[in-house]
């Protein structure tokens, strides 16, 4: 008995090693017929993806990309995330994937993703949804971007910080520009202060849904994704209970009443008056956006730290630039959109730190269909990989110091090209890029002028493929006191 149980087990267990196997090769057998670029699978189920996933330093594009370009050239198949996969490092198709979004293409992340972010967050929906919410965000961003109130926010922030840098011989850079992104975008989404007890609530559950989102995707009580997903559902819980508050304030006072209750000027007040988005889509869009002006925007500010803090010629350019603005202002008056629009050398630090870091290296997307493209065929299913850090490191399209920080070459070339896409491209461009750059201009202006730096050791910036600073970018700072922040 127990021996026929035993043997039972063991055809199954090779039936499911079988079925894997199959599955894995399945799609080479079925499109022997089509010319699709060079490339292997590797291993059965996982593919190469643990070779793709391999950590390297950020400004580079580390051995995967460098064995299989040099191999197979930039476009080449792959077996990755479990699925067949098309990789692309050249800068014409990945143009093509982006502007033909729901097309020929579609966003496709990973099922355990859905599960942190939630069925109804903008980066994983697709189609029409994908589009309200975007129309959404780009609504309230083109009505925020430019506001005295928002831009001052901004700096009060920037000046909070740097005044606690006051007497200090080092500070851990990256938890300093999370201090400053996270209060700068709670209260422009919630209307939290710092000082609120609500934020510091609302910030033990985010981080806790973030080392979740980078996390092994195993849904185990007490796991990091386990977590992640807990810590998700009582931010939303917190949301939702927020609406409902400034709901009760509308109706006890009226519509008509311009209350500081009703009328905070956050995103919370625009969502609560649109109609065409369900409860679940509101939180959702609160937590994106949380998401996006948290850890993206607080890396964009890293990266040109240590970038320029390696740039003596870069930062003393700067400086100059952000001197002259403040010139022309009274003293302790706000900067103003006109002053950003005048930060030109600062756009290049910012899109050369874009470039250089690459605090997105790729996107998910799929083939919805057979596609052909130049002389190969991208079989419809498959798993499609816009590389974007091998197009921004690549020297054939910025020359042989292509690994180097190199602002200056901005001034010649135009920063919405197709050898640049760090915030994507074409229905998915992100929404709130322009933002993250005006609070790391802002930031900047009040840095250059009031600390020096230096690097304390060497920390690299490394892609997980998420990117990170390994000791948090330790800073030894010195105060100009003949400037006050």
């Amino acid at each position: 008995m127990v021996g026929g149980v035993c043997f039972v087990l063991l055809v199954s267990l090779v039936g499911f090693v079988l079925g894997l196997i199959f599955n894995h090769f399945l799609p080479l057998l079925l499109n022997l017929g089509l010319p699709t670029p060079k490339g292997t699978f590797g291993w059965p189920l996982l593919g190469e993806t643990l070779s793709f996933l391999k950590p390297h330093c950020s400004n580079s594009i580390g051995s995967f990309l460098h064995y299989h370009i040099t191999r197979y050239g930039k476009v080449f198949k792959s077996h990755l995330f479990c699925s067949p996969t098309i990789v692309s490092c050249d800068q014409e198709l990945n143009y093509f994937i982006l502007q033909n979004e729901d097309k020929l293409f579609q966003c496709s992340y990973p099922k355990p993703i859905h599960g942190v972010l939630g069925s109804s967050s903008m980066l994983v929906v697709v189609g029409e949804t994908h589009k309200r919410l975007r129309n959404m965000a780009l609504t309230l961003v083109g009505t925020t971007k430019s506001k005295p109130e928002y831009l001052n926010d901004i700096e009060r922030t920037a000046i909070q910080i740097l005044n606690t840098w006051k007497g200090k011989q080092q500070v851990l850079f990256c938890e300093e520009a999370r201090k400053f992104t996270f209060n700068v975008i709670v209260k422009q989404i919630l209307g939290l202060t710092p000082d609120d007890p609500q934020t510091s609530k609302i910030l033990e559950d985010f981080l806790t849904f973030m080392k979740g989102l980078i996390s092994f995707p195993m849904y185990i009580p007490g796991t990091p994704y386990a977590r992640a997903v807990q810590a998700r559902t009582r931010i939303s819980t917190t949301v939702k209970a927020m609406v409902e508050e400034r709901k009760k304030c509308r109706i006890i006072e009226g519509d008509n009443n311009n209350s500081s209750k009703m009328n905070n000027g956050d995103f919370l007040d625009m969502l609560i008056s649109v109609n065409t988005l369900s409860e679940d889509e509101k939180v959702s869009f609160v937590l994106d956006s949380l998401l996006g002006g948290y850890e993206t925007t607080s890396l964009l500010m890293a990266m040109a730290v240590q970038f320029l803090g390696h740039s003596p010629s870069a930062l003393q350019q700067l400086k100059v630039e952000h001197e002259n603005i403040r010139r022309g202002k009274e003293e302790n008056e706000y900067l103003n959109w006109e002053d950003y629009k005048k930060m030109e050398f600062t756009q290049n630090v910012i899109s050369e730190s874009l470039r250089c870091g690459n605090i997105v290296k790729f996107v998910h997307r799929k083939a919805l269909k057979d596609i052909r493209f130049k002389d190969y065929i991208i079989p419809s299913g498959w798993k499609v990989l816009p590389v974007f850090s091998a197009v921004h490191l690549d020297p054939s399209l910025h020359g042989d110091d292509a690994l180097q920080f190199h602002p200056w070459r901005w001034e010649n070339q135009s920063q919405t090209c197709k050898k640049f896409t760090p915030f994507g491209g074409g229905p998915r461009f992100c929404p709130g890029s322009e933002l993250a750059k005006v609070e790391t201009a802002f930031f900047l202006h009040h840095l250059v002028l009031n600390f020096r730096w230096k690097p304390e050791g060497v920390d690299q910036s490394m892609a997980y493929p998420y990117v990170e600073f390994q000791n948090g970018l330790p800073l030894k700072v010195d105060q100009i006191l003949s400037e006050a922040c």
